[in-house]
């Protein structure tokens, strides 16, 4: 009964927005008829909750309400409910406030993988492999709580106190430690390193509030090394903020050079310009992407492509050129509006097509990638010849379906292949990690970051037949190469023990994506 009201509320109100956003003549007939469209709504939700005759949760009723109409409009206008937003707040903004760790939930036990550097549980001592069984007054074992309970109980004001009772099974000791809250770091520049001599490498997986903060730093710390050739790789980052892929497109610039153009839906249209100041405007450069590589990724790529600045490898990016804003709906409530469409310098749009309500169709778009054949070709990525456009250098640059990279690196992946690859990046593998640590962490302890990064510990290091056989006790076929499986295996051990820069590292060895920018720069 309530799931036939709430689709007959669904389907009168979307009518009812269809009227709204379709026909001027009609909203002044709604209107002049029973007042403001705000006042519609909330009177029948006062009726459904005073009068229906079933009680109704109207709350939760507006959020579905809310989420069919954003729904309607483009794939990337997004509602968002309280109980995401602190979360989405937390990511962008570069850092959270609470004990700082990752962990799993082991046997309902919340067991601590990782202690992020330079947050509050390492200045108080907690290690990994601790299990964390009372936080204050809340007992945190065989309670069957999700991970975003556990991250609610851990998480809290800055310099408030927790009280952690911990197992530490390498000791086989029960452990009480004390500490205050903080400030935890959510890095976006997750690697920097030099590949050889003169050539450094900076990984940015998504564009907060702190980004260019951290690229300043990384950079900085490159060039002290005499790094004068960089490497940014963009692949899988989504984007984030404008404001931080214009900063790190200006790093690169020179003065009054374009970064970006946005255009509203009123007309309304904004330049940003370089400022001239930018760190690294001279030496040559490579920007890695792939078909992950979205929104502010494209407008860095974009920029450097279009002045070219540099040089773009990989794969065709995602294709959104749209920009959003977040806007407060009440409640903790909060909708992700798109408010206008971004450009490239050269005046293209890289937005992929989309119809109304067709999101589905829309993200299925790189799976069809695949099927068509562009992934293995870059042949088949399709070209609309009215959609040409001009780089300051004169090369012909196309609009309509992402940044087409300069230097194309194939997949000729098989299904399985890609099956097999998703595996080696998925949480598979690092509970299979975890477990083998959790066993012996006294021996795995003695290893250091040059072993694992010269594949220096294989009398260590667990067998790729014993992965195998772990995939088939968890009910999963593999049949990935024995190589590329003990890399994964080997960089995840240095995950764990050492943070992300050990780990991209060891990923990033034989890459043909660097492979091919390392063989580019060495032209320039």
């Amino acid at each position: 009964m309530k799931n036939n009201f709430v689709l007959f509320l669904i389907v009168t109100l979307s009518i009812l927005i269809g009227y709204l956003l379709g026909n001027e003549k009609e909203l002044r007939t709604i209107v002049d008829a029973g007042g403001s469209r705000m006042n519609r709504l909330e009177r029948l939700l006062t009726y459904i909750e005073n009068d229906y005759v079933e009680k109704i949760n109207t709350d939760s009723l507006v959020g579905v309400v809310i989420e069919d109409i954003v729904e309607r409009l483009d794939p990337h206008s997004v509602y968002i409910p309280s109980f995401e937003r602190q979360m989405i707040v937390e990511n962008m903004q570069g850092n959270f406030y609470g004990i700082g760790v990752s962990f799993f939930l082991v046997r309902d036990t919340v067991t601590v993988i990782r202690v992020i550097k330079d947050g509050p549980s390492e200045k108080a001592g907690l290690m990994a492999g601790d299990r964390i069984l009372v936080a204050n007054q809340d007992t945190l074992f065989q309670k069957k709580y999700s991970a975003n309970k556990i991250m609610s109980i851990l998480k809290g004001k800055p310099g408030t106190d927790v009280k952690l009772k911990l197992y530490r099974k390498s000791e086989d000791l029960i452990v009480d430690i004390s500490l205050k809250r903080g400030k935890v770091p959510l890095q976006s520049v997750e690697s920097h390193y030099m590949i050889d001599d003169s050539i450094g490498y900076i990984k940015i997986n998504r564009f907060s509030q702190t980004t260019f903060n951290e690229f300043e730093l990384a950079i900085q710390n490159l060039m002290d090394e005499g790094m004068d050739k960089m490497i940014l790789d963009l692949r899988d980052n989504p984007g984030g903020y404008l404001h931080s892929a214009k900063q790190i497109s200006n790093a690169f610039l020179s003065k009054n050079q374009t970064i970006v153009i946005t255009k509203t839906n009123m007309g309304e249209e904004e330049k940003s310009f370089a400022k001239g100041d930018g760190v690294f405007q001279e030496g040559g450069l490579i920007i890695l992407v792939n078909e992950q590589s979205a929104s502010a990724s494209e407008i860095v790529a974009g920029a450097v492509q279009d002045n070219d600045r540099g040089w773009i490898i990989g794969r065709r990016t995602f294709g959104k050129g749209l920009v959003q804003k977040q806007m407060p709906l009440g409640g903790g409530d909060a909708v992700r509006l798109t408010i206008a469409k971004y450009y490239t310098p050269s005046g293209r749009s890289i937005q992929k097509p989309y119809s109304n309500n067709g999101r589905k169709d829309y993200y299925e778009d790189l799976n069809n990638r695949f099927e068509n054949g562009e992934m293995a070709d870059e042949k088949k990525i399709p070209i609309i010849d009215s959609l040409a456009f001009k780089t300051a250098s004169g090369r012909t640059v196309y609009g309509g379906g992402g940044i087409t990279p300069d230097c194309y690196v194939s997949n000729k992946n098989t299904q399985e292949e890609e099956w097999n690859d998703l595996i080696l990046n998925s949480p598979l593998i690092s509970n299979f990690v975890f477990n083998e640590l959790d066993q012996n962490r006294k021996a795995f302890s003695k290893l250091k970051e040059v072993q694992l990064l010269n594949n220096k510990s294989s009398s260590i290091i667990p067998s790729y037949e014993k992965f195998s056989d772990y995939c088939k006790t968890n009910g999963i076929e593999f049949k990935n190469g024995k190589k590329e499986t003990l890399k994964a295996i080997r960089a995840n051990f240095a995950l764990q023990l050492f943070g992300e820069n050990i780990y991209n590292r060891i990923r990033n060895q034989e890459d043909i994506f660097i492979d091919k920018a390392i063989k580019t720069l060495d032209t320039l």
